[in-house]
């Protein structure tokens, strides 16, 4: 019984070291109003959504074997709430399989009572993600060229925008020269295009809103921002995503294969949307070939 209770008290000891959860920022969060944090969590169907995120943070998963490469998990939600396990603490648990180092972020959610400009707040919280990592390289036993970012659905319209906005300061205040570019994006079933025909249309109106100017529209219409210096990129969609349309995905591709950014994208006939690490319908792992692709990368 004894030795049940040591094994077990090990277990627990080795988990939480292997997690840790902290602020993204040292102070006041930018681009912020004075506001009671409202964050709510609720759990059901084995999924586990935050909603009201007004305090972001950065929680990181260590590998017992690291390879120097790290991942940061944007879960997905619409801009309204962080599918938090589905599509992040679950995936970085995984990622620690594969010696990889993850963060999973839990980034602010577009809101006018907590964001003096509610557009920009997620992708201020990206960049300060790549910032953090990158800056605490040595100290954590990472590669600084070797930070990607991922996103799953909304969380993936996030990592796009990281992966092509990065020669732009979300926060201009922010004098820090560290490199916000990641080096490689991970994007599955992702919001791509704000283009009306193709949209998530939730996604867009929570981020900028119903009425915004064509301006923004194409601003945050990722596939008109890739160009040359955009990261290699991985895509996973399926044919039937009846919320985010396959095209979303097609069209960061074909940008990608324009300006010969090395991408790869595994297209399904089936899974829907939100299938998260495993698609049902096909007995074919995506995160196999994920794997496979980012060793190829080391």
């Amino acid at each position: 019984m004894k030795l049940v209770l040591l094994i077990s008290s090990f277990i627990v000891a080795t988990v939480a070291q292997a997690q840790q959860e902290m602020p993204l920022y040292s102070g006041a969060v930018p681009n912020s109003k004075p506001a009671p944090s409202k964050e709510n969590s609720v759990t059901k169907d084995n999924v586990t959504r935050i909603s009201k995120v007004s305090v972001p943070t950065l929680t990181v998963y260590k590998p017992s074997n690291a390879n120097g490469m790290s991942v940061i998990i944007c879960p997905g939600g619409g801009y309204g709430i962080l599918a938090f396990d589905k599509e992040g603490t679950r995936v970085a648990e995984e990622m620690n399989k594969w010696g990889i180092t993850a963060f999973v972020l839990k980034y602010r959610l577009p809101d006018d009572t907590t964001n003096i400009d509610r557009s920009i707040a997620p992708l201020m919280d990206a960049q300060q993600a790549i910032r953090l990592v990158r800056s605490k390289a040595v100290e954590w036993g990472l590669k600084k060229d070797k930070i990607g970012i991922m996103g799953f659905s909304a969380g993936g319209h996030l990592a796009s925008t990281a992966a092509t906005h990065f020669y732009r300061k979300a926060d201009a205040t922010n004098n820090d020269t560290t490199s916000v570019r990641p080096d490689f994006a991970i994007l599955i079933y992702p919001v791509i295009s704000f283009d009306s025909t193709i949209t998530h249309k939730g996604s867009r109106n929570n981020l900028v809103g119903a009425t915004a100017s064509v301006e923004q529209i194409k601003l945050y219409s990722n596939e008109l921002q890739v160009n040359a210096k955009t990261p290699p990129s991985f895509l996973v969609h399926a044919g039937d995503d009846g919320s985010v349309p396959v095209e979303n995905s097609i069209r960061y591709y074909q940008t990608c294969i324009k300006y010969k950014v090395p991408a790869e994208m595994h297209l399904y006939p089936k899974g829907g949307h939100g299938f998260g690490m495993f698609n049902k319908t096909t007995t074919d792992n995506w995160m196999e070939r994920l794997k496979n692709w980012l060793n190829g990368l080391l």
